[in-house]
């Protein structure tokens, strides 16, 4: 008997741009706050060479008409696993974090899998870019930042080893019942130890990176470029007491680039956050709140109090099948917009502010000319699931699949039931 098989891979990924394209006549969501009502965007050689209203600026090469559709950025997704774990039952691919406690040496691009069906699931949605993010330890490793179509990890690469990733010991410890602990939250008694720990780790290391000791301790001397400023320090914390502590932590280490990640009840130290130049990545907002006398409705409106005290936010996804669950990254901004912030800066908070936290927005978040043209059509408003129908997605130039595994699903089961 003989048995036949066929395995799915990833959609080829597009080949470069060959010819300009120009986009006239839909709502141009530049990523900065900003539209323009009946847009004209030109891009070449995958760059954006001209933006304004249509009428204004010649078009140039293969011409798309998108009258009375609506064009956005590249929506950034940040502290993802995406690529690192493919089924979470199957121990053999999952790759998100290494044995040991202190691993700034990890490097988390060499292990992303760029032909991922999860990762081509994202781009149907708009989210065509991502910050690939090992999990587990004290610090985890170092994040890049790839695009999402490609053959492999290098050609992914956007931005590498941009940051290095703290995860800040917790301030409380939650009961463990099959410990026979009591349920419930208490003081975590050993947080003043684990403290210690990490000032001492990275006194060490800049000991180590003068030459003074251990001058070939491999973790102290992946620390360098943190402390040149060359790396950001993403501090995953939570709570008033923690991101107090964290911020001083930086301040008496002068780490000059830094960013928290989850940032609960950042609303209550949100001045101290903007005056030590701090952004946040929120945690994610359709989640439960952490605290007992947190307001029911704190994860929608949590990044508008940020905003609103002048915090530099960003939208994150990191929590429960938080890689399947990344595609829905604009429908959160939808509604953090549902409760109050402008709608134009909740499409900030996963574009042109994102892309400021990670560092490219010299590149990518926005459509300005001479970025790259990383950008969609969307036949309706991108932040709001029953109108988030993309036609066409752009990634540096290249005109991307929109089909995936649950495309071609939703294809044939609805013809099956049409019938």
């Amino acid at each position: 008997m003989m048995v036949y098989t066929c395995i799915n891979a990833q959609q080829t990924p597009a080949t470069s741009q060959t010819e300009a394209i120009t986009i006239e006549g839909a709502i141009a969501h530049i990523g900065n706050g900003t539209i323009i009502e009946n847009s004209c965007i030109v891009f070449e050689n995958g760059k954006i060479i001209a933006i304004g209203k249509s009428g204004e600026i010649a078009a140039k090469g293969k011409v798309i008409k998108a009258i009375g559709k609506h064009i956005y950025p590249g929506f950034i997704a940040p502290n993802s696993t995406l690529g690192l774990v493919e089924i979470g039952a199957v121990r053999a691919t999952d790759d998100d974090s290494e044995i040991g406690n202190y691993n700034p040496h990890i490097r988390s691009i060499i292990a992303y899998n760029a032909e991922s069906k999860i990762v081509e699931s994202m781009r149907p949605n708009g989210v065509l870019i991502s910050q690939i993010t090992p999990r587990g330890g004290r610090i985890s490793g170092t994040s890049s930042i790839v695009q999402l179509d490609a053959w492999n990890w290098e050609d992914a690469v956007i931005k590498i080893d941009d940051g290095i990733h703290l995860n800040w010991p917790n301030t409380f410890s939650r009961g463990r019942w099959w410990l026979g602990e009591e349920p419930g939250y208490k003081a975590n008694k050993n947080y003043q130890k684990q403290t210690d720990e990490l000032n001492s780790f990275f006194t060490q290391a800049k000991a180590a990176n003068k030459g003074e000791i251990n001058p070939k301790n491999i973790p102290y001397l992946a620390m360098e470029k943190l402390f040149l400023g060359k790396q950001k320090l993403f501090i995953h914390v939570n709570g008033e007491k923690g991101i107090r502590d964290a911020i001083s932590f930086v301040t008496k280490h002068k780490i000059k680039n830094t960013v928290l990640i989850g940032g609960d009840e950042g609303h209550k130290v949100a001045d101290l956050l903007k005056n030590a130049n701090i952004a946040v990545l929120v945690t994610r907002t359709h989640s439960l709140p952490n605290y007992e006398d947190d307001d029911y409705d704190l994860p929608y409106k949590n990044a508008k109090l940020l905003v609103e005290a002048g915090v530099l936010v960003g939208l994150q996804n990191s929590g429960q099948m938080e890689r399947a669950n990344a595609r829905n990254l604009p429908f959160q901004a939808g509604t953090v917009a549902a409760h109050g912030l402008d709608k134009e800066k909740a499409v900030q908070l996963i574009t042109g502010n994102t892309a400021k936290i990670l560092g490219i927005d010299a590149i990518t978040g926005t459509l300005e000319v001479g970025k790259d043209a990383t950008l969609f059509i969307s036949e309706g408003d991108a932040l709001d699931m029953r109108t988030n129908l993309l036609s066409k997605a752009y990634i540096q130039g290249r005109d991307i699949s929109l089909e995936s595994h649950q495309t071609k699903l939703w294809k044939r089961y609805s013809a099956k039931y049409g019938k």
